[in-house]
């Protein structure tokens, strides 16, 4: 079943169950959760981006920024595409830490290859664009490595652009780190499964030195069950994710990108998470000339005014970068 939101602007497609999918794989089994957002208009949508949270998030996380972003698009894109944007809930995360047949392990591969399943499964054409955050924006990258592969099968389509924001493509130990995301999971893990309220969550994590701002986002996380609230994530299952994010590298498909794939890296301009090192080798790829339009290449872009937290941040200057940048879409 699909309950479907109305507003003056906006069509939400916001699934109520799980849909189960049969004679894939020879058995039944649940895909991602997922909603879908795009225009009201009568004529359907002809393109399609997904939209990947970062580590305990979950696709509501972007539901604001996505309404601008497929407004945008519609309003000035110079052909006839109808934007549709569909934000996954990952594995461990928000609706889909519910499904019970995403299975181990919990890495930056099979998180990849559940958003080719969803396809799949929902008999879709696969997606022009994949925009990733932090996390999502590592399981972009290997998603769009796997299909360059063939991993998907010989009918998988390569999307024609990922948009890579404030996601650090290669390796990051905890040295590097700021050490904030450990301390964040390590003092999740600590606390009771059963939180009394958002309240009590708040007051015990800004006591433990972390800011209101954090402690109210992680809040967001929580849902009802009975008296209490309980995590709308599996922390374990997000744990091992980020420990599969800080060990995978992709530069060297950054460094052969395949030929039609634009990668579109966004860095934060207060982002403490790239070293100059790092920001060299981007700037160096991305100043690379291909020599005609069929060949992959690498773009960066630099969010002024933003820390990590890029669509909250600084959602208007993000929006004017993606716009006028997005695979066949210029602002006229």
């Amino acid at each position: 079943m699909e309950k479907i939101l109305r507003n003056p602007k906006f069509t939400i497609f916001s699934p109520i169950t799980q849909l189960v999918i049969r004679n894939l794989n020879s058995r039944s089994f649940e895909t991602l959760a997922f909603e879908e957002i795009r225009n009201t208009s009568e004529k359907p949508y002809t393109s399609t981006a997904f939209i990947l949270h970062g580590l305990l998030g979950s696709g509501r996380n972007w539901k604001s920024f996505s309404r601008d972003l497929v407004s945008a698009l519609n309003r000035s894109s110079s052909s006839s595409s109808d934007w549709r944007m569909v934000l996954v809930d990952l594995r461990n995360h928000g609706r889909s830490a519910a499904v019970k047949d995403l299975d181990p392990p919990h890495d930056l591969g099979k998180s990849a290859e559940d958003l080719a399943n969803l396809v799949k499964s929902q008999g879709w054409a696969w997606p022009d664009v994949v925009i990733g955050h932090s996390l999502g924006g590592k399981v972009a990258l290997q998603y769009a490595q796997s299909c360059a592969n063939g991993d998907y099968g010989e009918n998988s389509v390569l999307p024609k652009q990922l948009w890579v924001l404030d996601s650090v493509p290669g390796k990051v130990s905890s040295v590097e780190s700021s050490g904030e995301v450990e301390k964040v999971l390590e003092t999740l893990q600590s606390l009771p499964s059963s939180i009394p309220s958002r309240k009590w969550l708040v007051d015990q994590m800004v006591k433990l030195g972390f800011s209101k701002s954090l402690s109210e986002w992680i809040g967001t996380n929580l849902k009802k069950s009975g008296d209490h609230e309980t995590w709308a994530f599996d922390i374990q299952g997000a744990n091992e994710m980020f420990e599969s994010y800080r060990e995978e590298s992709y530069w060297s498909l950054l460094e052969d990108p395949p030929n039609g794939l634009q990668i579109e890296i966004v860095r934060a301009e207060n982002s403490d998470r790239w070293r100059p090192d790092v920001v060299q080798q981007l700037e160096s790829l991305a100043a690379r000339r291909a020599k005609d339009d069929s060949e992959g290449k690498v773009s960066v872009h630099v969010l002024p005014k933003s820390g990590h937290w890029v669509h909250v941040d600084n959602p208007k200057g993000l929006l004017e970068i993606l716009a006028p940048n997005f695979i066949s879409s210029p602002l006229t």
